[in-house]
């Protein structure tokens, strides 16, 4: 099979994809689920995967560059949030972000014990799955330290999936209603936009994804892009929006992405790893939640808005889920790039320090 003819059975197999994805999405607006397009997408290519694994899919990757552009376009919608008025919670941020070390050890703490005596895993296995944050890195140290790959992929793409999936309606459920894009709620402008509005924003992106690789800034996929927008939006000079239908792209483009991800995965090693992850993602929300009720009565940050803040997820999801759910999405943007930067170090330390695997195992 030719170059070309990959290159096009690609491109068809993502339009292909994207299409139920949306498709998915849009039924999941109308049954009022929140963040419609990035469940519904998940949901629809996992679906694929399921049915499609040895045919069409059995040898599809999907195109990350592509994804990587609409990760830009997410923060680039994060950073036009940025309002001077987060400039009040300043004072609070010591306090939240010094508290997210103890989250990061205990989640991991508790997910070793899981990982290791309940499902029985290795302990580079079980140590590195369990990492709240930090996917690639982990995938990267776990390989190092002689991890089974299989499943420690498994279980931190699960750990994302199930957050994703859990939070926004679990949160409903403990107000009380629904909030956000589950409660027909707009949480930012989405108004038409012109072409050149469009071009801005998507410049904006790029130029974000370009400095962010070149000073290697940290989550910079979605930081870089954030960070300018949000100076832009500051200064004043500049009005960007995206109109509603570039958001539910985003979220289509990330969600599956995500639901792809089962590929290779057999039914038996699913049920294990799944049942595992909820587990997992059970301990590290029920500690988060604890954190965050702790400290919306220490500061003036609500309760909502920390909670997504110490939810185990990505980067770049929990920034949709704060968007999805109208909280402050650069707060909580903020927090999930200090988790992840706590885990990796967490990780790195132990590399060297702790004896993840034993003679014989």
């Amino acid at each position: 099979m030719t170059l070309s003819t990959l290159s096009l059975r690609m491109i068809f197999t993502t339009g292909c994809l994207l299409i139920a994805g949306g498709i998915g999405g849009w039924l999941a607006q109308h049954a009022h689920l929140p963040m419609p397009y990035m469940l519904g997408s998940l949901f629809t290519s996992g679906v694929a995967v399921a049915l499609f694994q040895k045919r069409a899919l059995a040898d599809y990757a999907y195109p990350m560059k592509f994804r990587t552009l609409f990760i830009g376009l997410i923060g680039v919608m994060i950073g036009t949030q940025v309002t001077p008025e987060i400039f009040a919670l300043l004072p609070e941020l010591p306090l939240t972000l010094s508290m997210l070390v103890v989250f990061v050890v205990l989640a991991q703490g508790g997910n070793f014990l899981i990982f290791h005596r309940i499902g029985g895993y290795d302990r580079a296995t079980a140590f590195y799955a369990g990492a709240p944050g930090g996917l690639m890195e982990s995938l990267v140290l776990g390989e190092k330290a002689g991890a089974d790959l299989r499943l420690l992929t498994a279980q931190q793409f699960l750990r994302i999936i199930l957050v994703i999936s859990i939070l926004p309606s679990a949160l409903s459920l403990w107000i009380g209603h629904p909030v956000g894009s589950a409660a027909g709620q707009s949480v930012m402008p989405t108004g038409p936009a012109t072409v050149a509005e469009l071009l801005l924003v998507v410049l904006a992106a790029i130029a974000g994804l370009f400095v962010a690789s070149r000073i290697k800034l940290p989550a910079g996929q979605i930081t870089g892009p954030l960070l300018l927008s949000a100076g832009l939006t500051l200064s004043g000079l500049v009005d960007m929006h995206l109109p509603f239908w570039l958001i539910a792209a985003a979220q289509v483009v990330v969600g599956s992405s995500l639901g792809v991800r089962f590929t290779g995965m057999t039914g038996a090693m699913l049920r294990r790893s799944l049942g595992l992850s909820v587990l997992s993602v059970s301990w590290m929300l029920a500690v988060g939640g604890a954190f965050a009720l702790g400290l919306a009565a220490a500061t003036q940050i609500p309760f909502l808005h920390l909670m997504i803040s110490y939810a185990p997820g990505g980067v770049t999801e929990m920034s949709i889920i704060a968007l999805s759910l109208a909280a402050n999405p650069a707060l909580v943007s903020l927090h999930h790039v200090v988790r992840i930067l706590l885990t990796v170090g967490v990780m790195v330390i132990a590399e060297k320090r702790l004896p993840l695997r034993q003679p014989g195992e």
